[in-house]
């Protein structure tokens, strides 16, 4: 593949495969800070579509002006490969709503996607409230009042759900850890501004690959492009004088999202000493029908 140079960086000339995914978009609120953290990364965290469950990403961060009751707010993103359907979104949002957001004091969710398919969260979220549950018209929408020991908890009845494009990838292969990090933080916070996009592992340090020799616990280490191998193995694809290989992994509400993204990750890191290449996730068709070039992208 013959190389292409950007702010004297060298792209790999591959592409990032990425595929679809249901996803749902959802607005989380709450009376202060420390609460609001506390639901926003509590219901996002452990990302792990690859063993048929579910992930997650924080959008954006949200004033007291954004959000219909006039408190600061999140936007949350959760995901399901699309192939499991429409219900197995609904099962695992009920999940990390119940489970990551109900339970933290004073917080409240709104629906933050406005689409044709749409999940009825009572039964999976709403019945919480054991039958004494109640709907209500409060801030201009319909809602459940979950009594809870706290007080009551607001969700919004119908939540909405769409298609996206999950598993974009850069790759940045640094001198040193201290690069590494400095790259993957610029990347991510690059992302962040990116209407639509969410970064599900942050600055993931394992990429994996299709192939695994131990199928039973899911995808392993992409040993390739493991630095500390490249002495050890035959079929190393480590350059001289990398150390560190951090992964960002982008989902977005369209391709175009996600290729927005990718090109405000690769853009971000312009002028950071370190930089040996920037690559994607390439695995010869086999993860995604989509195929996102760098070349495009950048």
């Amino acid at each position: 593949m013959m190389a292409l140079k950007f702010k004297g960086i060298e792209i790999e000339d591959t592409y990032s495969e990425a595929f679809d995914g249901f996803f749902s978009r959802i607005l989380v609120t709450a009376d202060d800070d420390k609460r609001l953290y506390k639901a926003a990364f509590g219901s996002t965290t452990l990302p792990s579509t690859v063993l048929g469950e579910s992930e997650g990403g924080i959008e954006k961060w949200l004033n007291e002006r954004d959000t219909p009751d006039g408190r600061k707010g999140a936007i949350v993103q959760i995901w399901t490969n699309y192939n499991r359907g429409i219900g197995k979104l609904e099962y695992e949002l009920a999940k990390r709503i119940r489970q990551g957001i109900l339970v933290v004091p004073t917080t409240r969710v709104f629906n933050a996607l406005e689409s044709k398919d749409r999940i009825d969260i009572m039964n999976r979220v709403g019945h919480c409230g054991d039958g004494y549950e109640c709907l209500e018209e409060k801030f201009g929408r319909e809602v459940i009042n979950i009594p809870i020991m706290m007080g009551g908890f607001i969700i919004e009845r119908y939540l909405g759900c769409t298609k996206g494009v999950m598993g974009g990838t850069i790759w940045f292969f640094c001198e040193t850890q201290d690069s590494a990090l400095e790259v993957g933080d610029r990347a991510v916070e690059a992302v962040s501004k990116i209407d639509g996009a969410i970064t599900p592992f942050d600055v993931c340090s394992a990429g994996s690959k299709v192939e695994t020799k131990y199928p039973e616990i899911g995808p392993t280490t992409n040993h390739p492009y493991c630095p500390t191998l490249k002495d050890e193995i035959p079929d190393s694809m480590v350059p001289g004088g990398v150390a560190s290989i951090p992964e960002i992994v982008i989902n977005g509400t369209t391709i175009d999202v996600v290729k927005e993204a990718m090109r405000a990750a690769i853009r971000s890191v312009a002028g950071i000493k370190g930089v040996v290449k920037i690559s994607a996730g390439n695995y010869g068709g086999k993860l995604g029908k989509h195929k996102i070039w760098l070349r495009d992208v950048v």
